[in-house]
């Protein structure tokens, strides 16, 4: 049977991308766990996409289509609509399922980007974790997050920190430019045990001496052009995403993008590359703690 396109033009009858993948995969004879193998997706995420629950990519909804066998007219259709919806950043319901589902869709965005602009004003930038580091902090969103999705697995933790670990390969890549600005806040803020911080500090002085990574802080006493609102990462000068407590929300819109680089490009002129005297007093601040917290009764902190 020839698939026609869905309509384009606007209108409450128009049935939702989510939908339109809904029925051709129950056409195609198939359950959500046979498309999330053939895709190599999580059922969870293929089950999000299809209600439309959070943003759906235009890649995952092309390859979905082509996986359904759509026309290619049909894909491109879909494909356009997906792009529309991510001109409007509007969507700020939850995403249930697994922390693990969030990291993996990064991953896929990450592949193919090659100028990385992330700012972070509160926790270090996932491309620059420790496991450590990474384990509490994204502990603490799962925590957060099945307070209102209980249904979320156990192992999600575990997955979410494997698939952020794997991420940071792209920062062997020399092909990469990778320019991160954290506030000094980022430091100073504390997650987990006192004595993960010194060996992520050195992980950042680390990043710091490659040659496709540019690391600048904001330290407390600057001045600054623009408030820090919020963490977001310029993915080339075609995406912006912006990681909440409850799901990740991206646009592809022009009038965003241009309006996040100009955001990061003031960021970045209140932040200095000069960091090793600002990592080195945290350095030893973590130190004491640790010492301190170890000469207390039972290690308590």
């Amino acid at each position: 049977m020839t698939e026609h396109p869905p309509s384009t033009s606007p209108g409450p009858a128009e049935p939702s991308v989510g939908t339109v993948l809904a029925r051709m995969r129950r056409r195609a004879k198939l359950t959500g766990h046979q498309l999330a193998q053939r895709v190599d997706m999580s059922q969870t995420k293929i089950s999000r996409i299809e209600n439309d629950v959070g943003h759906t990519t235009p890649e995952d909804v092309k390859v979905l289509a082509e996986a359904l066998g759509a026309s290619s007219d049909v894909v491109a259709d879909l494909v356009e609509r997906a792009e529309r919806a991510h001109d409007r950043m509007t969507d700020w319901r939850a995403t249930p399922g697994a922390v693990a589902d969030i990291q993996q869709e990064v991953e896929q965005l990450e592949k193919a980007t090659r100028v990385f602009r992330v700012f972070q004003p509160a926790v270090v930038p996932g491309l620059a974790q420790t496991s450590e580091y990474a384990r509490a902090v994204l502990g603490v969103t799962h925590r957060v997050r099945t307070g209102v999705n209980p249904e979320d697995s156990v192992a999600a933790v575990p997955q979410a920190v494997s698939v952020r670990l794997r991420r940071q390969i792209a920062l062997a890549d020399q092909t990469k430019e990778f320019h991160f600005v954290i506030t000094e806040a980022v430091l100073s803020n504390r997650f987990g045990r006192p004595d993960n911080m010194p060996p992520q500090i050195e992980r950042l002085r680390e990043l710091a001496g490659q040659a496709n990574v540019t690391l600048a802080v904001i330290p407390a006493t600057a001045a600054l052009e623009i408030p820090p609102y919020h963490g977001f990462e310029l993915f080339d000068d075609r995406m912006v995403g912006v990681d909440t407590v409850n799901t990740l929300l991206r646009t592809r819109g022009s009038s965003d993008v241009e309006l996040y680089r100009l955001v990061f490009d003031a960021l970045a002129r209140s932040a200095t590359t000069d960091i090793d005297p600002i990592l080195d007093h945290y350095y030893h601040l973590y130190l004491e703690l640790s010492l301190s917290r170890r000469g207390r009764p039972g290690g308590q902190a």
